[in-house]
C-alpha cells in the first residue's frame, strides 16, 4: 500500500516510523515531513490550505490512506474534502474536531450529558470577564476558546495575573477570539487517556502522563510538550471504568444525538481527583509528544489499526502492546517557549543509539545541503521501552548527552513523581 502523513513533528515521525515497519506498506509520503522523515519516506513540501493541491498529488501518485496527524487540518475539514474525492482517510471529520476546535463546544456538550469536568463561565467581553474575576476564588483557569497549540491556557494564581490572560487572549495571541472561557481550578494529578473509534467500536489505546512546563518541577510557561511517560501511574481498573462510562461513552452518544460520527484518535485529557475523573479537554488526534512515548510500545501492526478504522472493522482487531514502561524526552532550542534561533546545526546524530527499545524522533528539523538543522522549538523526541522508568529516563539521557548539541536544553526531571516515589 501506498501512504501519505500529513504533519511535519515528532508525532508524524513516529507514525512514519511504525508504519514503515508494516509489510503491508510499499511507500510513504509525508506532508511536508521533516529531516527524520526524509530518511524512510518521501517528503512534499504542498500548500496543506490548498486541499486542491493536495487531492491531485493524492491521485496522482496513487495513495491508498491518508493520516493526518495535526489539529489544525482536522478542524478545517481536510478529512471531509478527501472523503467527497472517495480518498480513504484516517481522522476525524470537521463537525468531530469541534471537540478541539472549540472548548466551549465541548463544555456545553459536557453541561448537556453530565460529564464531570470543571464548573465553568463563558464570556464574550473584556469587560464582563474582569468584572467575574473581581468576585471569584483563586486559582482559577482561563481558555482560549480555539486552537492554541498547547498554549492558550493560563493558570492565575491572582487578579493581576488573570487580568493579563484576558487582555491577552481578546488581543488576538491565539487568533480572533470572540469569547474565552474561565474555569474552576481542580486540584488533583493529570493524566493523558487515549482511544481510538471507527465510530462503532470504542478501544483504549494505551495511558500516559505529559510535562508542560518548560522548567523542572513543572514550574514556568506551558509548552507543546517537555517530555512525557506511559503507562501513568494513575491509572488502575476502577478508574479506567469511570472513565470509559462516566465521561467517553456518553461524550460519543452525545456526539451521534447530533448527527456526528466521530472516527479516529481521541485524546482525553483528565484531571483525577482522589479517583474521579474530569475533563479537562479533548484532543482529536494523539498527542505530541504523548504519541512518541506510546507507539513503540504497540505489537500490533499500526496500518491494520488505520485500516480498521477507515473500513469500521475494530471490533476484528485485536490491539495488542509490549508491557513495557516508556519514557519521552524532548529537546528544544534555546529560548524555546519564546524566541529561538532557527537553522541551528546539529551535528552528531550518527552516535544516538536506535534499537527496538530506543528510539529518537525528529520534530523540529530539516535537510540542508545533506546536513541537519534545528527549525523548530521542539527538536527531537528520545525514547526508552524499558521495565522501569529510572532505567529508561537513564538511557534517555545518555542518548541526549552522547549527542552534545550545545544549541538546545530538556527538563532532566521528566517522570519525577513516578521515579522519585
Amino acid at each position: 500500500m501506498k501512504v501519505g502523513i500529513i504533519g511535519s513533528g515528532g508525532r508524524e515521525h513516529a507514525i512514519c516510523h511504525a508504519l514503515y515497519s508494516s509489510k503491508k506498506v510499499e511507500i510513504i509520503y509525508c506532508f511536508p515531513g521533516n529531516a527524520g522523515t526524509s530518511t524512510i519516506a518521501k517528503n512534499n513540501s504542498l500548500n496543506l490550505e490548498n486541499f486542491n493541491e493536495l487531492k491531485d498529488f493524492i491521485i496522482t501518485n496513487k495513495i491508498d490512506l491518508i493520516i493526518v496527524g495535526p489539529e489544525k487540518p482536522l478542524v478545517d475539514g481536510m478529512v471531509d474534502f478527501l472523503e467527497t474525492h472517495n480518498i480513504k482517510v484516517f481522522g476525524p471529520n470537521k463537525l468531530a474536531s469541534q471537540l478541539e476546535g472549540s472548548k466551549i463546544f465541548t463544555k456545553n456538550l459536557c453541561k448537556k450529558h453530565n460529564i464531570p469536568t470543571a464548573k465553568f463561565g463563558i464570556f464574550e467581553k473584556i469587560k464582563d470577564a474582569i468584572e467575574f474575576i473581581e468576585k471569584t476564588k483563586y486559582p482559577l483557569v482561563i481558555k482560549a476558546d480555539g486552537l492554541a497549540s498547547g498554549k492558550g491556557v493560563y493558570i492565575c494564581d491572582e487578579k493581576r495575573e488573570a487580568e493579563i490572560a484576558i487582555k491577552e487572549i481578546f488581543a488576538g495571541k491565539f487568533g480572533v477570539a470572540k469569547n474565552l472561557l474561565i474555569e474552576e481550578f481542580l486540584k488533583g494529578e493529570e493524566m493523558s487517556y487515549f482511544i481510538i473509534t471507527d465510530g462503532k467500536t470504542i478501544k483504549r489505546f494505551d495511558t500516559a502522563q505529559d510535562h508542560k512546563r518548560v522548567l523542572e518541577g513543572d514550574r514556568g510557561k506551558n509548552t507543546g510538550g517537555m517530555g512525557a511517560y506511559s503507562p501513568s501511574r494513575l491509572i488502575n481498573e476502577k478508574l479506567d471504568k469511570k472513565i470509559i462510562s462516566k465521561i467517553i461513552e456518553p461524550t460519543i452518544k452525545g456526539l451521534k444525538e447530533i448527527g456526528i460520527n466521530y472516527k479516529g484518535f481521541l485524546y482525553v485529557g483528565l484531571m483525577i481527583v482522589d479517583n474521579e475523573p474530569y475533563l479537562i479537554e479533548y484532543n482529536v488526534r494523539m498527542g505530541d509528544p504523548e504519541c512518541q512515548t506510546i507507539l513503540p510500545k504497540l505489537k500490533t501492526d499500526l496500518l491494520e489499526v488505520f485500516l480498521s478504522c477507515c473500513n469500521e472493522t475494530l471490533s476484528e482487531t485485536k490491539i495488542e502492546w509490549h508491557n513495557k514502561k516508556s519514557l519521552c524526552i524532548v529537546l528544544c532550542s534555546k529560548g524555546y517557549p519564546d524566541k529561538f534561533k532557527k537553522n541551528v546545526l546539529i551535528k552528531n546524530l550518527e552516535k544516538i543509539r536506535s534499537n527496538e527499545d530506543e528510539h529518537y524522533y525528529h520534530a523540529g528539523t530539516n535537510t540542508i545541503k545533506e546536513q541537519i538543522y534545528a527549525t523548530g522549538g521542539r527538536v527531537l523526541n528520545f525514547v526508552c521501552l524499558s521495565e522501569n522508568f529510572f532505567e529508561a529516563r537513564t538511557k534517555v539521557m545518555n542518548s541526549i548527552n552522547s549527542l552534545n548539541w550545545d544549541g538546545g536544553f530538556y527538563r532532566k526531571d521528566i517522570g519525577y513523581k513516578v521515579i522519585d516515589e
